[in-house]
């Protein structure tokens, strides 16, 4: 080797040196009392302050740790709730040690409300109450119990209420595309820990769908960080019977590009019911001439099975694809039920005349599967973007049922009648809808969005009816039939936003055409109906000053039959009871007016008005004549409803905070008697409700905590129906171990059993009242443990499919 060359081969092997060497950035964070700050995001960005080099989280202990970086020049941030920026920028030319940095607290606020960590706060926007519960308690549990919490929010008795108004579910501005009763067997088995928000729109603005009087919308925590994470949690709960589980593992995996995550939960359970059914036939002189009592006890296995899993992949900075997948599975073999009653028949002389009782065998299986399609494209104009999206949902449930009847005399054990019957019913259902969505910022202040969306919906149902006459079955044509039906809908909204100095507005109107037919094949009945509606809203706010706030909001909504609903089908469930839709239902339309006043930070105030047209209830009537109990699917003629609402969130010492609220309201209801000659009748009640919790932190640290809540609703008007007072007091205790990665607890759900309610349904020539009991009171066990990067956040999602929430397997 030449001598000359030896100077450009060292500066070379120097140059390759340099180019390779990679520096770290570390230090410990601490808040002015000394303490360590645990999960605060600590990332290096470019001197523009726009790409994201790298970025971490401090530990259980405040440390941090930023390795394998080039040398260049950055900008350093730590971010944490509640607390001050730190920002400065950093020369990487060798390892940094920041040693300690300290973070200022410094209270955030947000439209009037203080955002403070490890609490449950909440913040009013203009269209929207937002639950911030990030970091709060209450991530401790499954997303069912955080619902709990959540203003103006009734969770109990198998529904999910909004203001007295089942509300439309929904993940990250997608929807969760479930019955309603799935939506909670889905949430009752998802950990709260990736949950950042609820926002509880009981106003919906134009950009959802028209369907549905309520919105809730779950939103979930993002970050930034790339890496592997995974969790298993479970719960268990013992009632007066039986016990209930529910066991579930997610796991999350992020690339620069890629996001994928999959989440299964299996709940293998068993319910007890036992309800006490007391019925006065009355005659046309208005005298009861003959009484039932029914004692009914039903037992109802099931292991339902959800997978939820998406799938994010960045093509560019302007252009993402996205696909997800939705499944719910109830297998044959685990969904069985056993339903024996007891029911006294007495005369008018209250002497005991017959006994008849009656056995009912059921086994049932679901496959409920949901596909999505997601397309996002960003305009090079901030905030400027164009979305479409493409749904497929295919639902098939079916069930069998075998039911022995005996008829006896007092005081013998031989019947002296004997009835059986099985019925098999089905139902399949097709959905495919496809939907775009244009978001365009006309300046800082101003938005303006606009969209379309098709969907179809492809329904049979079936029913066969057997009869057995000396132990040969024979079908029962006059009570079976396959009703078809087929609705399409065309769908578009405009909408615009504008914020002022101190005014907030935001405004838009929905139209939607629909055409609907429905077939009977036994009668070769053909229903149809063609509507268009516009649906409206108006959200509008003004900020006082800093302690004051006032807020109006309007909108139109329907509440479309759910399909089973139409169904004309007689679904006996004894000799005496069935269960029936109509094909000539009409959608239900809502409008509803609020006025609201948030005051001194921690209070707000409203009052509403909201008028049903045509509502949709079950209504149980009683057929005097030939002694039958009939629950109808029937549009009642009107529905009016108004009171007040009063919550606040209260810091009472250091480590013990409350919420509280309450609702006032009135509820009176008008529809025809079909079985009192098509009477009018008017039912009313006011109604007060209130739920009172105490959140108390112990340890310096706060991984040990006590949640105590009361809720009490006094008797509520339900169409024709009274529902009695109601009561639960529930207790919790959670343990945070291992650094965060394991959480356990243990509690009691309504601790002296008062959640279980009498329905009364008294008037004209109607007599029916049902003591509903259920495994109310349980205790409660759960636990979770996290692995891999497991402060990496879930990019779980649905899509805005409205026509799903309309599946309904339970006839």
């Amino acid at each position: 080797m030449s001598i000359t060359k030896l100077p450009y081969l060292i500066l070379f092997f120097f140059s390759a040196l340099c180019f390779s060497q990679s520096y770290s950035i570390k230090g410990d964070l601490q808040d002015e009392n000394g303490l360590p700050i645990a999960f605060a995001n600590a990332i290096l960005v470019d001197l523009d302050d726009i790409n994201i080099i790298k970025g971490t989280i401090t530990d259980e202990e405040g440390s941090f740790t930023l390795e394998n970086l080039k040398p260049g020049d950055y900008i350093f941030k730590i971010s944490f709730l509640g607390f001050k920026e730190y920002t400065t920028r950093v020369e990487l030319d060798r390892d940094i040690d920041f040693e300690t940095i300290t973070l200022n607290e410094t209270p955030q606020e947000l439209n009037g409300v203080t955002v403070v960590a490890k609490r449950p706060t909440i913040k009013r926007l203009v269209d929207r109450t937002v639950f911030n519960v990030e970091n709060s308690t209450l991530s401790n549990n499954n997303v069912l119990d955080v619902l709990k919490h959540a203003p103006g929010v009734i969770v109990g008795n198998d529904q999910i209420t909004v203001k007295t108004k089942i509300p439309v579910v929904y993940l990250n501005d997608r929807r969760i595309y479930l019955s309603i009763e799935e939506v909670q067997q889905l949430l009752e088995g998802t950990s709260a820990n990736n949950i950042k928000s609820i926002e509880v729109i009981t106003n919906p603005p134009a950009k959802y769908d028209a369907e549905g009087g309520a919105v809730l919308n779950i939103i979930t925590s993002k970050n930034i960080i790339a890496g592997y994470n995974g969790s298993v949690f479970g719960n268990f709960k013992q009632g007066s019977e039986f016990p209930k589980y529910s066991l579930g593992t997610n796991h999350f995996f992020k690339t620069k590009k890629l996001n994928t995550h999959i989440n299964y939960t299996i709940s293998p359970r068993k319910d007890f019911i036992f309800n006490n059914e007391y019925v006065n036939f009355i005659n046309e002189n208005n005298l009861v001439f003959s009484n039932w009592e029914t004692d009914y006890r039903k037992t109802e296995k099931s292991t339902n099975q959800n997978i939820n899993a998406n799938i994010d992949y960045q093509i560019n900075k302007n252009n993402s694809l996205g696909f997800s997948t939705n499944i719910l599975i109830k297998p044959r073999e685990n969904s069985k039920t056993n339903a024996n009653s007891e029911t006294s028949v007495f005369g008018s002389n209250q002497a005991l005349d017959s006994i008849f009782n009656t056995s009912n065998r059921l086994v049932e299986e679901t496959f409920n599967l949901a596909f999505t399609l997601d397309y996002l494209h960003k305009f090079k104009k901030e905030g400027e973007q164009i979305s479409a999206s493409w749904h497929h949902t295919n639902f098939d449930f079916s069930n069998f049922q075998d039911v022995n009847t005996g008829y006896f005399l007092p005081n013998t054990d031989v019947s002296f009648r004997d009835n059986r019957f099985q019925t098999f019913s089905g139902q399949k259902i097709k959905i495919y809808a496809s939907q775009i969505d244009y978001e365009l910022p006309i300046d800082e202040k101003s938005l303006f969005e606009a969209g379309v969306k098709i969907s179809n919906i492809d329904s049979k149902s079936i029913l066969n009816q057997f009869t057995f006459e000396n132990n040969i079955k024979t079908e029962n044509l006059q009570d079976s039939d396959t009703f078809l039906y087929d609705e399409t809908n065309y769908a578009g909204y405009l909408s615009y936003a504008k914020d002022w100095e101190s005014w907030s507005l935001k405004s838009g109107v929905r139209a939607e055409f629909t055409r609907v037919q429905g077939k009977s094949i036994a009668t070769n009945q053909i229903n149809s109906n063609n509507y268009f509606k516009l649906f409206p809203s108006i959200h509008l706010s003004n900020t006082l000053n800093d302690n004051h706030k006032l807020y109006f909001n309007y909108n139109r909504s329907i509440y479309r039959p759910r399909y089973s609903q139409l169904n004309p089908f007689k679904y006996f469930i004894s000799d005496n009871t069935f269960i029936s839709g109509d094909p000539n239902l009409k959608p239900q339309i809502d409008d509803e007016f609020t006025l609201g006043y948030s005051f001194f930070k921690e209070h707000s105030l409203e009052v509403y008005y909201r008028n049903e047209s045509k509502p949709i209830l079950l209504v149980v009537f009683q057929d005097n004549e030939n002694n039958l109990i009939k629950y109808i699917n029937t549009n009642i003629d009107q529905s009016v409803s108004y009171g007040i609402y009063y919550s606040f969130y209260h810091d009472l010492f250091k480590n013990w905070n409350m919420s509280f609220e309450t609702q006032l309201f009135y509820y009176d209801n008008q529809f025809r008697a079909i079985e009192s000659n098509d009477s009018i009748f008017k039912s009313n009640k006011w109604t007060t409700y209130f739920e009172i919790t105490n959140y108390i932190y112990f340890l310096s640290n706060r991984s040990l905590n006590v949640d105590i809540s009361y809720i009490y609703i006094s008797p509520w008007a339900e169409g024709p129906s009274i529902l009695s007072t109601r009561s639960s007091l529930d207790f919790s205790l959670r343990k945070t171990l291992w650094k965060n990665k394991a959480s356990i607890s243990i509690g009691v759900v309504d601790t002296f059993n008062n959640y279980n309610f009498i329905e009364t349904s008294r008037y004209l020539n109607q007599d029916v009242r049902v003591k509903h009991r259920k495994e109310s009171r349980l205790i409660t066990f759960g636990f979770s443990y996290k692995f891999g990067n497991y402060k990496l956040s879930t990019n779980e999602k649905d899509v805005d499919i409205n026509e799903r929430n309309r599946i309904n397997n339970k006839n």
